[in-house]
């Protein structure tokens, strides 16, 4: 028998899972590694830990699946996007620390392009809004704030890369320098309608394009690893970013079918096939993926904190001692006693967009205790997620009478009731959770001839539950108007820089 290697590279930890050819995980590995917070508002990454973390797990899934590396028909990638990584293309060497998606130094610079009047450009050309969530304008911080690096870029001595990328670099031995079109989407660098690098975009950001990867299709060989580097030559034929890759492991391929993804972030995406639908609600217009030449495309909405609140619930307040604590805790009151918890820790995404807002807990009395914060954690997940839905619907102008599920939060039962309550629609928890992997897994499957076609892959989807909406409509929309006042209260807040 022959498998297929997923390399999972998350926000907090790297992981690798081998799937068989009935789409089941043989075997899981998976490390933390550390998150670098230099001073509020900056998150990073050590690039050189991300990958030596995730050929670590690869390493030992191979051996856990009882395995070798010969048995491996291809390997998928699946990566946290936007994360920005700039390194040397002789040494190999990143030139600085990883800019993560979670950072907000270039906050002021987008100020400074919507000033400008280049919002609408911006949007027009990628679909993206002016934030400092994205590759672009990290780029171009690293390249003006890093010495020397600008010349070195100009000179065509560096390469950029997102996540995907860089693993690929690495583990091609150098060979390839490589993303493709959905991580591509991700960094106000690309044009979604022409599907390529867009030098007009890059003149605004400053930003030379010898420093850029070249764009290839999510499911095909894009590139070989090296024998040196992983000890068999496997094709890597399956990329996508986290958010695209979960659409498609959700088999979410028909036009109006939604999955929303719980990880550190949340990310709800819509499938609308060939036709990229501009938002009027700030969501994002995103390409879903590269197949056979043409590029589906998918609306989202992302939530920059959802599961990284229960981590700061853990190392933050040390209210819990592992993440899996919160939903006993949270269980252990009736409810949320009248405190709303807004974990804006990174500024508030879709549909706010608003980079200066800060975390709030309101509502605070005597009688509130750890549960209810605990609970007003959890319930804040599903509030985001609502106000994305919304946005959704009113872009598409479908009404959704299904959700579709996956990433860790989605095994604790009390958040799924609490979503499908607020939602008013049936939230369904597929067999497979890690929907992330098994995306990149597919990609790289039907790119190999590994799985025939998209019917196989298709029958293999199962659901193991569905939560039904019990709450009352008139409770649901009391609790969620008090859950917009506490956000108001959280707007804005920090300073301007």
């Amino acid at each position: 028998m022959s498998y297929i290697l997923a390399l999972d590279q998350g926000t907090t930890s790297s992981r690798a899972i081998v799937f068989d050819r009935a789409g089941a995980i043989r075997a899981v590995a998976q490390k933390e590694f550390k998150q670098i917070f230099p001073q509020p508002g900056r998150v990073e990454h050590d690039a050189n830990e991300i990958w030596a973390t995730q050929s670590g797990v690869a390493a030992e899934v191979v051996a856990r699946a009882g395995i070798t590396v010969k048995d491996i028909a291809a390997i998928g990638i699946t990566n946290q996007r936007e994360t920005t990584v700039l390194w040397d293309r002789a040494s190999g060497e990143p030139l600085c620390n990883a800019i993560v998606w979670q950072d907000r130094r270039t906050a002021a610079a987008c100020d400074a392009l919507k000033a400008a009047g280049r919002a609408e450009f911006f949007a027009a050309r990628t679909g993206l809004v002016l934030d400092a969530y994205f590759s672009g304008t990290k780029l171009a911080w690293m390249l003006d704030n890093v010495k020397g690096a600008r010349a070195a870029a100009e000179a065509g001595r560096l390469a950029f890369g997102t996540i995907d990328s860089w693993l690929i670099w690495k583990l091609s031995g150098g060979a390839a320098h490589v993303t493709d079109a959905s991580n591509a989407s991700r960094t106000l660098m690309f044009n979604i309608h022409s599907g390529d690098w867009d030098d007009e975009l890059l003149a605004v950001l400053n930003i030379p394009r010898a420093v850029l990867p070249r764009i290839v299709a999510s499911s095909g060989t894009a590139a070989e690893t090296s024998c040196k580097v992983f000890g068999a030559t496997i094709p890597v034929a399956g990329i996508a970013g986290d958010q695209q890759a979960a659409l498609f492991g959700q088999r979410c391929t028909a036009p109006g079918m939604v999955k929303n993804t719980y990880g550190t972030g949340c990310f709800m995406l819509m499938q609308t096939g060939m036709d990229a639908v501009a938002s009027k609600n700030k969501l994002l217009t995103t390409t879903a993926w590269r197949v056979n030449g043409k590029d589906s495309f998918a609306l989202e909405g992302s939530v920059f904190i959802a599961g990284a609140v229960v981590q700061w619930l853990r190392d933050g307040l040390g209210i819990i001692k592992t993440s899996a604590e919160v939903g006993a805790l949270a269980a252990s009151v009736a409810d949320n006693g009248g405190v709303y918890l807004v974990p804006a820790f990174t500024g508030l995404g879709a549909p706010q967009w608003d980079a200066y807002a800060r975390g709030t807990i309101i509502g605070l009395t005597r009688g509130s205790n750890a549960g209810h914060i605990a609970r007003a954690a959890l319930e804040s997940i599903a509030y985001q997620v609502a106000d994305l839905l919304e946005a959704m619907q009113a872009d598409s102008g479908i009404r959704l009478t299904e959700l579709r599920v996956d990433g860790g939060a989605t095994q604790n039962d009390l958040l799924m009731q609490f979503q499908a309550d607020i939602l008013g629609v049936r939230v369904v928890r597929p067999k497979i959770i890690e929907t992330t992997a098994l995306g990149a897994a597919y990609l790289a499957g039907l790119g190999t001839g590994y799985w025939k076609d998209v019917a196989e892959i298709d029958a293999q989807w199962q659901a193991e539950r569905v939560f039904e909406p019990a709450m009352q409509r008139a409770e649901a929309e009391k609790l969620s108007a008090l859950w917009r006042r506490a956000l108001a209260r959280a707007a804005d807040w920090a300073a301007h820089d």
